[in-house]
């Protein structure tokens, strides 16, 4: 058969089943509005964190307690300690959570908080939920659980390209995600960061886990991100499980399945008697009744639901969390330090940058993923066309090492495994520490929504210096231009701190980078 005619085929093949198979969402249906619980003043929670107020907390209103979580086992163990501590109500909103050991583990936890009569409202992104029925209605049939789903896809299909495939008459559901992460207890502790729920971000992986950045959060500032999660919860662009996936089978099955998939987790995530910042674990803390934060004041941005259904990206960019962030950023003095994982400035960035170097290294320290390390190789192929030139305008650049992150021993053990960065955060003069869910590209700013968290705390941020000052030199390759002012060398520290120079991008990945230069062409950076 000729080539055009096997095209042909080929396209009227992809049509049929294309047309054939589309899905379309039931219209939506009555639901009662629900909100955080206020009146949780006499739970042990709340009690041990007025108790653990510093006096200038108490006389200064509107003063948070914080505590940053860098190692995964920490961060793990800080989410169940408050799901088995809540009395009143767990709040919770995720972009991914994975069906493995650990996210059943936590999917268990939260049902066994249910059982304690704890009211858990549990806000899920459903890019991921394919082949996830079961599962998910079996957690919903259980007393005291609600799970809705953000943005959920016509296709229930099991596997993610063919609900890519039977989705794209919407694409704009397929597009646009909830990439926010916040766990809430009773109103008065919250974890929030970049971390989602699956074994890469807390060092279960054998072939490549997540650096990452976590944080603790107590007091005001947790019923402004409760306020937050009942924005999205109370949305249009929310739906009910219920009524997205349509099932016959009794309620009772429905928890007989879950609790048979749900005993597939870890038993229990072991952890560490002293973190990396000598300090013990946030469970330990809560049962000798005092929690180690740091009191200062912050101020927080969570993305409008409805940032996704706004008509133009400048639309989309007015009031978001990255907006906040880039004024925060912009109204440096001295320097600013910059971690993401995935970095495409765009113009809008580079003319700031420009600006804020003036020139001169040293204003701006930018930390990513280097080509071997990132799990997003076309995001990093968008982010080589400024390289160049953010090394001659002054930017600092250095690019996690895949292998070398596991010298310092500082984020975790990654045993045999690669390292990934995924933490996403700024340090602006060290006085300023922003935190939270967003990347620094098109994406995070005008198509997905996200969160973030801006405090005012020198001390914290001397906590993520004396974090990151051991192992800057030994986790990443330092970058610098060649002498001719456009080829971009990586530079590393072998075991003596002699200098290794390598000209071309280490470790090969020939195959990635002309994959790269086959697909970039064509995918425009406002879908990186």
């Amino acid at each position: 058969m000729p080539l055009l005619a096997h095209v042909r085929a080929v396209l009227l093949l992809a049509a049929s089943v294309w047309f054939g198979g589309c899905a379309t969402l039931p219209p939506p249906g009555p639901r009662m509005p629900s909100h955080a619980l206020t009146e949780v003043g006499d739970t042990p929670l709340a009690r041990i964190v007025r108790g653990s107020m510093p006096a200038v907390a108490v006389d200064t209103a509107g003063l948070s307690g914080f505590r940053l979580l860098p190692e995964a086992e920490f961060s793990f163990e800080a989410r169940v300690a408050l799901i088995r501590r809540a009395q009143m109500s767990l709040d919770v909103q995720y972009y991914h959570i994975q069906h493995d050991e650990v996210g059943l583990l936590f999917l268990r936890e939260l049902r066994d908080a249910a059982a304690r009569g704890v009211r858990v409202r549990l806000l899920m992104d459903d890019l991921y939920t394919g082949g996830e029925d079961m599962l998910l209605l079996g957690l919903a049939a259980h007393p005291n659980v609600e799970l809705r789903l953000f943005n959920p896809l016509p296709s229930r299909a099991e596997s993610l390209s063919m609900r890519f495939l039977f989705s794209l008459h919407e694409f704009g559901r397929i597009n646009h995600r909830m990439h926010n992460k916040l766990l809430v207890a009773d109103n008065s502790c919250a974890v929030t960061g970049g971390r989602n729920i699956a074994s890469e971000y807390f060092m279960r992986n054998t072939a490549a886990n997540f650096i990452d950045m976590d944080l603790l959060s107590c007091g005001p500032v947790v019923r402004e991100m409760s306020a937050g999660f009942d924005r999205y919860w109370n949305s249009e662009q929310v739906r009910p499980v219920g009524e997205v996936i349509a099932s016959a089978v009794a309620p009772s099955a429905r928890r007989a399945q879950f609790d048979a998939l749900a005993g597939e987790g870890l038993p229990e995530l072991p952890v560490r008697a002293h973190d990396v910042m000598d300090r013990s674990s946030v469970g330990r803390q809560l049962d000798g009744g005092a929690l180690e934060l740091r009191w200062a004041s912050s101020q927080l941005f969570v993305d409008d639901p409805r940032k996704i259904v706004r008509g133009s990206d400048a639309e989309a960019f007015r009031g978001s969390v990255t907006e906040g962030a880039l004024r925060a950023l912009d109204a440096a003095r001295h320097e600013v330090t910059i971690v993401s994982p995935y970095f495409v400035p765009g113009e809008r960035g580079m003319a700031m940058m420009k600006q804020a170097t003036g020139g001169q290294p040293g204003r701006i320290f930018l930390v990513t993923n280097s080509l071997g390390a990132t799990d997003e190789p076309l995001v990093y192929a968008g982010y080589t066309r400024y390289r160049a030139e953010m090394l001659r305008i002054g930017v600092t650049i250095r690019e996690i090492a895949p292998e070398l992150t596991g010298r310092s021993g500082h984020f975790g053990d990654f045993g045999r495994s690669i390292s990934r960065l995924h933490a996403k955060l700024a340090v602006v003069d060290d006085r300023f520490l922003f935190i939270g869910s967003m990347n620094m590209d098109h994406r995070s700013a005008a198509v997905n929504t996200e969160s973030g968290l801006l405090i005012d705390s020198p001390e914290l941020v001397a906590d993520y210096r004396t974090l990151v000052a051991a192992s800057r030199s030994s986790a990443a390759y330092r970058l610098r231009l060649a002498s001719d002012g456009h080829r971009v060398q990586w530079v590393e520290s072998d075991d003596d701190g002699k200098d290794i120079v390598h000209e071309d991008e280490p470790g090969g990945h020939y195959w990635l980078r002309f994959k790269n230069w086959l697909l970039l062409p064509w995918v425009g950076e406002s879908l990186l």
